[in-house]
């Protein structure tokens, strides 16, 4: 997700000066605006070449990573924020990976494609997998290992013992509050610990 707008909306969600743990963080941009406009620190997790290599050259520091190890080697509260953005639906140990981005941070910030948004649905209604901006890939070469909605993670997260601090959809870079299960192609909630 590189969406200017969308990584400003998550931007807004990262106190001040946090230190800042990203998983998944591709290239690099959304760790690079925390630290250019917000004072952030941190690192960036990723485990394609190619994406460490962007991450180096705009001056991130980044880690070369496979997220389905964990994070053994960072302690609890670590970090005062972990991302996870569009991260969730490629691990295989996606709640596993949850519970560490809860122990290593004092909160989390997770967004991902909601598969209940209503195109999905109208596909799937149709018969088909869902082909759309958020899933642009056919069902036989997605790199998604799963997808979720919205509603499911809010069942996840009290699975879990999260507190939802804020919740809401994105579509098209705006936020979508009213029916995000429906009407948002991006599923994004900010957690702590119970």
């Amino acid at each position: 997700m590189s969406d200017h707008d969308t990584m400003q909306t998550i931007a807004r969600l990262v106190p001040q000066g946090s230190r800042v743990l990203d998983l998944g963080c591709g290239d690099g941009a959304l760790l690079d605006l925390l630290t250019r406009t917000r004072g952030c620190s941190g690192y960036g997790i990723e485990i394609a070449d190619a994406n460490v290599l962007a991450c180096v050259r705009r001056g991130v520091n980044v880690i070369q990573l496979n997220l389905d190890e964990g994070l053994a080697m960072f302690a609890d509260n670590s970090f005062d924020v972990v991302l996870q953005i569009d991260t969730l639906q490629h691990l295989r140990n996606a709640e596993v990976m949850l519970r560490e981005t809860a122990r290593v941070g004092r909160s989390g910030i997770v967004a991902f494609p909601n598969f209940a948004h209503w195109p999905n649905r109208l596909a799937i209604l149709r018969g088909r997998m869902p082909v759309t901006a958020r899933l642009p890939y056919e069902w036989y070469d997605t790199p998604n290992i799963r997808v979720g909605t919205y509603a499911d993670f809010e069942v996840l997260a009290r699975r879990n013992k999260l507190r939802i601090l804020d919740a809401f959809g994105l579509e098209d870079g705006r936020e979508v509050r009213r029916w995000p299960n429906l009407l948002a192609s991006t599923a994004l909630f900010h957690f702590e610990r119970n």
